[in-house]
């Protein structure tokens, strides 16, 4: 990760007189480009950066510059290393793992106590090495700025061959997605990676385009008025945890147990519902108490060819 990087390139620089843009790409297994990019955030962040260019240059710090070790509080410091080990349960990154390693070298034992106070395990139950793999190759491709090509699925299993310019790994709930530029749709979409299939990182090369991540644009398209369908449900008390967790307080009328809620109509919203099975009853809009009843009638009519 970006911030990952730029702690480890900071503390390679005060350690050493100057350093090769190339030498530093290779380190990082990133482009001379991305370096550079590096170097621009560090001087914006106010750390002194050198670039000289030429046979005898490279990136350096100015001279008798040192780092305060006390530029992260303790409370900092803990933060920085909770967050350093949740995103390593997700995937294999050996400089994040050389930065928090670091970090923890300079901690004192009430700071090394902290982290232990809390732990945020990003990965699902059980192994699943072959997500892991998925995110560290889709990782490295957004780093050096490379093309990924896979075949995705929809949920009615329909396959399609897909090239994307992969920008930003995102979870969302407890699902990994990939957003990037689809070249066959032509604009940003958001995809599910355990949808992905035979994911390669592709030689094809691309440059990065102006998003603004901070305002989740994954989150507006989901909330567009055209894709959601207004919701009325009433559910039995006892799951009323249940359903707090899945649709939220500010959503329930407690004193009738009714849910009111917009949500996108897909296959997802259709599987949500039927997995409450006679505990939640879909009350309007009319057309998907059709389906939902359609598909509950599919399931039982599925069951009862197995008893004949």
């Amino acid at each position: 990760m970006k911030l990952n990087r730029l702690l480890t390139m900071t503390m390679i620089l005060i350690n050493r007189k100057k350093v090769k843009a190339q030498e530093l790409a290779e380190l990082f297994n990133v482009s001379v480009r991305t370096i550079y990019r590096d170097v621009e955030t560090l001087s914006s962040a106010g750390v002194p950066v050198l670039s000289q260019q030429g046979v005898n240059g490279g990136i350096s710090l100015i001279e008798g510059y040192r780092m305060d070790k006390q530029i992260l509080t303790k409370d900092e410091l803990t933060s920085l290393s909770i967050a350093l080990q949740s995103a390593l349960t997700s995937y294999e990154d050996t400089h994040a793992q050389a930065v928090l390693e670091k970090l923890t070298g300079v901690a004192d034992d009430k700071v090394k106590q902290s982290m232990d106070h809390l732990f945020i395990d990003l990965s699902p139950w059980g192994q699943n090495g072959l997500l892991k793999e998925q995110i560290t190759v889709l990782k490295k491709a957004i780093e050096q700025e490379h093309c990924v090509s896979f075949l995705y699925s929809t949920t009615h299993g329909t396959m399609t061959k897909r090239l994307i310019e992969p920008h930003t790994l995102v979870q969302k709930g407890k699902v990994w997605y990939i957003y990037g530029y689809c070249t066959l749709r032509s604009g940003f979409r958001l995809f599910k990676i355990s949808r992905m299939k035979d994911i390669k990182e592709e030689l094809r090369s691309f440059q990065r385009k102006e998003v603004h991540l901070s305002e989740q644009p994954w989150d507006q398209a989901w909330q567009q008025p055209q894709n959601l369908v207004e919701l009325t449900l009433s559910f039995d008390a006892s799951i009323q945890t249940l359903v707090e967790e899945t649709f939220g307080a500010a959503h329930i009328n407690y004193d009738q147990s009714i849910v009111q809620i917009a949500l996108p109509e897909d296959e997802w919203l259709y599987g949500l519902l039927l997995s409450f099975g006679n505990r939640v009853k879909l009350m309007n809009p009319p057309h998907l108490v059709d389906i939902v009843q359609r598909r509950a009638q599919e399931i039982v009519a599925l069951y009862a060819q197995h008893k004949s």
